[in-house]
Parts: structure tokens; sequence; C-alpha cells
């Protein structure tokens, strides 16, 4: 039951904060290794790209790849939040002295989060190429043609097989090791502090809310370079055997970034960034909060 109501929590945020997925891919993909100021800029900020990709692609291209979005999220945080969250009910996570250690929720946040995002990897590689596709007018990095999830997932398996399905999961690992431990160290954190101080009334939806609100934040702050270079990893073309032809992996897709791009390459869509993750880690940490509230309290 941890693991469905966390999934289902996920993709309750998710159908909110998709078309912010599709902008924050468009934005990180603009500019490829190419310097400041040599290429045009189809998207200048969150608002503008929107307004872009509505106006050239239509607005339902603003959904585009939420079947795979979905999928991954519901594999993705069922595992990394269910697995949390059966060793927050365990005592896994605290000391003797019955304290949170950040250290442990950490820990744990990050071995969670390797879990769900090895297994959804294939899913997460087709959802990056679908929200890529876009008019030429306004294309970005590397346009695959796929018609769907299914085809997408079944071409690439007939051409490059199993292998073919994982390219760029070990890339796309260290985004999900920060990004997870980060969130739910700082959401577990912040809520321990906000309950032990009083705050909010105890069981209050707010500890939840406002936890989620500095996780956020932190989340945004730590993971934007590790997800630029993972979207670019899973977006490049590769050759017959399916070997990426721009990247090496994770570590040289950060260095050729910051190389030709400079410092602000690496936080590129942070803007988008911010306006996804920040409401998808408060909707999907509040839904699953209050999900596991709701099942304790009529279950007892």
């Amino acid at each position: 039951m941890d693991f469905l109501m966390s999934g289902l929590a996920a993709c309750g945020a998710c159908v909110f904060t998709n078309p912010l997925e599709v902008v924050k891919t468009r934005m990180q993909l603009q500019g490829e290794l190419q310097a400041p100021g040599t290429y045009q800029r189809h998207y200048r900020n969150v608002f503008h790209a929107f307004f872009t990709i509505g106006k050239v692609d239509g607005l339902a291209a603003l959904q585009k790849g939420l079947a795979p979005a979905l999928l991954y999220q519901f594999l993705m945080n069922g595992i990394r939040l269910g697995t949390y969250g059966l060793a927050e009910t365990r005592g896994y996570l605290h000391t003797t002295e019955g304290t949170l250690s950040p250290a442990r929720s950490a820990a744990a946040g990050a071995l969670a989060g390797v879990m769900g995002a090895y297994l959804g990897s294939p899913i997460y590689m087709v959802k990056t190429h679908l929200q890529a596709q876009a008019a030429s007018e306004i294309a970005v990095g590397h346009q695959y043609k796929h018609q769907g999830m299914f085809q997408a997932l079944t071409e690439i398996g007939q051409k490059h097989g199993l292998v073919g399905l994982w390219r760029g999961a070990l890339g796309g690992l260290p985004r999900v090791i920060i990004g997870s431990s980060t969130q739910l160290c700082t959401f577990s954190s912040t809520k321990d502090f906000l309950s032990q101080w009083e705050i909010f009334p105890p069981q209050s939806w707010k500890v939840a809310l406002a936890a989620a609100m500095v996780s956020g934040i932190a989340v945004v702050l730590a993971m934007t370079p590790f997800d630029v270079a993972s979207t670019r990893l899973y977006n490049q073309p590769t050759d017959s055997q399916g070997k990426g032809l721009m990247y090496r992996g994770i570590l040289d897709a950060l260095l050729q970034t910051a190389r030709t791009e400079g410092i602000f390459g690496m936080y590129k869509g942070i803007g988008a960034s911010y306006f996804r993750l920040g409401p998808h880690t408060i909707l999907s940490l509040f839904f699953w909060d209050q999900l596991r509230f709701l099942y304790q309290k009529y279950t007892k």
C-alpha cells in the first residue's frame, strides 16, 4: 500500500506539472554546446516558452510525453517514496533517542531514488525524446521521430536491445541521488523541526506543505546542473550500436557544458525547473503525506 500511495501521489502532481517539464526540457537543450550569443533563442524565459510552444506547436504540445511521464512517476516515486516510507515507519531513520538522523534520511533517500530511477530509466528517456519534439522553426536539440511511448520503446529495443533501452541510466543516477537525498532529507528534517516547535497544530496539513516548500527550493539548487546534463545525455543522437555521439557520460556532459556555455549553461532552465520541481515536490510530498495519514487513520 505504501508503494501504491506513493505512485498515485506522484502521478497526481505530474498531471499539473508536465507542461513545465516540457518547457524545462526544451530550455535545457536550447543552445546545446554553443557559446552564449551564437544561437537563436527560441525560448527567452519560462513564460515566453509557454507562449511560443502553444502558438507554434499548439496547446496540446504542452502535455507532450504525459503518458511516459505518468508511468515514470508511478514507477520511480512508487519505489522511491514507498521504500523511504517503509524505512521511516520502521524507525530506521531515527537515532536511539528517537530523533530524526539527517545522515540516515539522506542515505535512505538516495538509495530509494537510485532503485526507482534505474528501473524507470527507459521510460524517462522516451519522455525526454517526446517532449523535445517540436516544429522545425522552434526545435532544439536532436529530434527523434517517435510516434508514441510504446512505438519508441519497441523501436529502441529492436535496434539496440536492452542496453539501448537503458542508455544514459548510469548518467542519470547522480541527478537522482542528489535530488532524492536532498528532497527527502530536507522534507523530513523540516517537518520534524516544525512539529517539535509546534508552529502548526499537530497533524495539520500545513506542516507537510511548509516542509515541501522548503524541500523544493533545496532540490532545484542542488539538482539543476545534473538535470541539464541528464536531459542532454538521454536526448543525444546515437550511432548504429546505440552509443551516444556527443557525450561519453555525465562528467563529460557537465565539463563540455561548462566549457562551452559557462557556469550559467549548467543552470539553463532553472526557472522552469523551479516552477516545475517546486510545485511537483510540494504536490507529490503533500499528497503522499496526506494519503499515508488517511490510510493510517482509517485502517486502525
